[in-house]
């Protein structure tokens, strides 16, 4: 037996008929509970809802979902209806692979995760929900509770998708208070749960995960003696100030009990600053102000690009993209020795990118794209990295992992192809046609 509503063994039907058996119970939330079961397809997941929240609207909503048929790895999509003969009903999904986690293990400094991941997965999150607002979707509760993430890798897998509704539709969710836009919170004439709320809930999320620390929580937070719904609502709802507001010193972090987060602020680069700034300074009063997933995509993926690693401690510090000053390590207080830049320029629509020359350089195929719809970083993505000379240690060179073969351009004219599996010598001025109008030419420091 299970300690959830449904018992190990009891066999339910899906909308086609097929038998679903409950293995055991994975965890519960507040609509309901989640279950491994068998079906003929293999193990998945099943969400049953408590009956108080099995409702005709609810059950709408999920058939509207699964009708969409929205395929995306990055989501566990509500992929068919599931009831029983009493009234009761859920939905299939996949099962989250073990090596996704919650964000909640980050914050208790349970998982062991490089900045740099962090940042592919905050492009990742980006990403994720600029794919589900294309379609007019609102995913309606953006939170630390419904998305997970790879520490390894950066990839990120958004659950409970069930909050998700089309942009106008009724739903009975509004989100968890802490993440949600000001204007919901004190229940404006007129607001709603939309895409333009679900732009606040991704920058606290991202804030969150980039910084460990909540956009308002500061000094006002501390001085509250009971931190009821009526305290909530003045925090995140009437009277919300960015603990970084540069016009309002009124919620700073306070010196000794919010230590983290002045500490990660002071390491991030202006470029990002200035996005949390915008966010919730303008954002929180203007709506129609809040920064756009591709505005933060931009940022980030300049940031990811541009890391620089400590010659004397050997820490990750992010570093302002296009500025050519070399920074104090954020860890050691060292000045940063800055390595040399590969400017990479396409061709219609123009776009330049730099990718700082780090012993663990890489350019991915969304470097050869003006407007690239996903950032891929894995392995299968790699189309030129960076490649120690071995009967020479301190030379580097630039090895072709595409396809094709490249045509490099040395200092004193002359050019060589550079076919797959090739490298070119790095030297300052070098420029390689990457193919498709794609030029990347080697500055200094």
């Amino acid at each position: 037996m299970t300690n959830g509503m449904l018992p190990t063994g009891t066999t339910l039907t899906d909308e086609d008929g097929a038998g679903v058996m409950i293995v055991g119970l994975l965890g519960s939330g507040g609509q309901g509970e989640v279950y491994r079961v068998r079906t003929p397809a293999g193990e998945r997941a099943l969400k049953w809802y408590y009956p108080g929240c099995a409702t005709d609207q609810q059950l709408q909503i999920v058939e509207d979902l699964v009708g969409r048929g929205f395929t995306d790895e990055r989501f566990l999509w509500p992929q068919q209806v599931v009831a029983d003969n009493a009234g009761g009903f859920g939905y299939l999904m996949d099962l989250r692979p073990d090596r996704f986690r919650g964000l909640p293990e980050l914050f208790r400094r349970q998982v062991s995760v490089q900045y740099r991941e962090l940042v592919t997965a905050g492009i990742h999150m980006v990403e994720a929900y600029k794919a589900l607002h294309s379609r007019g979707v609102a995913y309606r509760d953006i939170s630390w509770g419904n998305i997970f993430f790879d520490p390894a890798t950066g990839d990120v897998l958004v659950c409970d998708n069930d909050n998700a509704v089309v942009e106008g539709a009724v739903s009975g969710i509004a989100g968890t208070m802490e993440f949600m836009a000001p204007e919901l919170v004190r229940g404006d004439d007129g607001a709603t749960p939309s895409t333009q709320t679900d732009l606040h809930s991704l920058a606290v999320l991202l804030f969150m995960l980039l910084m460990n620390h909540h956009p308002l929580k500061g000094i006002a937070e501390l001085r509250i003696r009971c931190l009821d719904e009526a305290a909530e609502k003045k925090l995140y709802g009437t009277n919300p100030v960015f603990v970084f507001d540069p016009a309002d010193q009124s919620n700073r972090p306070d010196a000794h009990e919010q230590t983290t987060v002045l500490a990660t602020w002071g390491a991030a680069p202006p470029a990002l600053q200035d996005l949390f700034v915008h966010s919730f300074t303008e954002g929180l009063r203007e709506p129609s102000r809040r920064v756009r997933e591709s505005q933060w995509r931009e940022t980030l993926s300049k940031i990811r690009d541009t890391f620089v690693i400590c010659s004397d401690c050997g820490r990750q510090n992010m570093t302002e993209p296009d500025s050519q000053t070399a920074p104090s390590c954020w860890s050691c207080g060292k000045t940063l020795v800055m390595p040399a830049r590969l400017v990479v320029t396409t061709a219609h629509p123009r776009t330049v990118r730099t990718v700082r020359l780090g012993r663990d350089a890489r350019l991915y195929g969304h470097h050869l794209e003006a407007e690239p719809k996903r950032h891929d970083y894995s392995p299968a993505a790699v189309i030129a990295e960076l490649s120690e000379n071995p009967k020479r240690p301190g030379q580097f060179g630039l090895t072709n992992r595409s396809q094709e073969t490249w045509h490099a351009r040395r200092t004193d004219g002359t050019a060589h192809e550079v076919e797959p599996g090739r490298s070119v010598s790095l030297r300052p001025g070098l420029g390689v046609d990457l193919g498709g109008g794609v030029e990347a030419v080697m500055h200094s420091s």
